[in-house]
């Protein structure tokens, strides 16, 4: 029996179902975390083999003892996982200290330095953006001469779109390293040109020879950015299909990068206008990578759109290697958060009325998460795009 540490494996909340997999595949599943056990879900409760409280997750001595204490009491540890972008380099960490296989310190800067990846992926044949690393203003001065207003301002090392701006004249840039020295003067930050281009995503289970165990794609109608500097609604749906120049540029990367048994997220730009240096309009070329699921519901949106269990297939590529879990007729699944601040002329009421069983849930967020992602979340499927678009349409008509 192979014997697995899960960290965190209550938050997010939707991550006992990989324990549970990993469980029923026959494994040790052992949960690291900094919630009480009694306050634990059921749920996660019956998916582990035990439970180690730490202090805090935070704090690497405290994790390294309850790693060192389950691998004296049950063994050598054969994997370790939080699937959280928020713990990745610790993790990587904890495996070289216990001799753990897969991503160890070595191999974070490619994977977390949004200036590292940018050489991978031009091993996987991929456009990127031109950057600077942001330092005094005259050198900021001279890209943003070459490559034009706006720029894109984020850490190097960041998830999502926290600390992201988007700079549009000298009074901007001024402002921003005025505030950026003065606030985090410790932290790098990358600039790129501004791409006027869609998210897409190639999100795949990826087995232990880079074989693709699983494969799935989402759009985001807006940037997090945008969502967030507006207030407007968070949308992004599942592909009912996905388009091959997707697929092609999703197993570059992971050939460019050795991915190997890993739930990952790799993100692309679709280019929405012809832009000079960087494509034509329609072409893809590469933004980040993420070495994790995408975040909150899209797993259960996965299983929506495939009628398929990715923790599951997930457990299984642990367990195994493989996955002989099936993967039925596929559909759009989407995801739109509404806002508190606004009067929507269809209400929770005229929405379900008129969609019945294509909602999935609606579920009301937490503040933390809101400004991001919308205040009320509802998921649905559809089998076509008009339906889709009118789904759309529906939930962002406002008064």
């Amino acid at each position: 029996m192979k014997n697995v540490i899960f960290i965190s494996p209550n938050f997010p909340t939707n991550y006992w179902m990989f324990c549970k997999e990993l469980k029923e595949n026959g494994l040790n599943v052992l949960g690291i975390g900094d919630q009480p056990y009694h306050e634990l879900s059921p749920e996660l409760k019956d998916s582990l083999t035990e439970y180690y409280k730490v202090d805090s997750l935070g704090n690497y001595d405290n994790v390294f003892r309850a790693v060192a204490f389950f691998s004296h009491k049950y063994g050598k540890v054969d994997f370790l996982e939080s699937n959280n972008e928020f713990w990745l380099e610790q993790d990587a960490k904890l495996r070289e200290d216990f001799n753990i296989p897969g991503l160890h310190p070595a191999d974070m800067d490619k994977i977390k330095h949004k200036s590292k990846m940018k050489e991978y992926y031009h091993q996987a044949g991929l456009v990127t953006a031109r950057y600077h690393m942001v330092d005094q203003w005259n050198d900021c001065i001279d890209f943003i001469r070459t490559v034009g207003y706006p720029v894109v301002v984020k850490p190097d090392n960041g998830v999502g779109a926290s600390h992201t701006y988007k700079l549009k004249c000298d009074d901007d840039l001024r402002h921003f390293l005025e505030e950026r020295y003065r606030e985090y003067p410790d932290v790098p930050y990358i600039m790129e040109e501004f791409v006027n281009a869609t998210v897409n995503t190639y999100d795949a289970i990826v087995g232990p020879e880079g074989n693709i165990l699983f494969e799935t794609g989402n759009v985001t109608v807006d940037s997090i950015m945008d969502t967030v500097a507006n207030c407007s609604e968070s949308i992004c749906y599942i592909r009912k299909e996905l388009p091959q120049d997707i697929i092609d540029a999703g197993k570059a990367t992971i050939k460019a990068f050795g991915i190997k048994n890993r739930f990952v997220h790799l993100e692309f730009f679709r280019l929405n206008e012809d832009q000079e240096g960087l494509g034509k309009k329609g072409q893809v070329m590469a933004l980040e990578v993420n070495m994790r699921p995408a975040g909150v519901f899209i797993p259960d949106m996965m299983n929506y759109a495939h009628s398929t269990n990715v923790y599951k297939i997930w457990a299984d590529m642990v367990a195994y290697g493989s996955t002989l879990q099936p993967q039925f007729g596929h559909q759009f699944c989407i995801f739109i958060g509404r806002r508190d601040n606004k009067a929507y002329i269809n209400d929770m009421q005229a929405i379900s009325n008129k969609y019945g069983n294509k909602i999935k849930s609606i579920e009301r967020l937490a503040d933390a998460v809101s400004a991001a992602m919308g205040n009320v979340v509802y998921i649905a499927t559809f089998d076509t795009e008009d339906e889709l678009n009118g789904f759309i349409k529906d939930m962002v008509a406002s008064y």
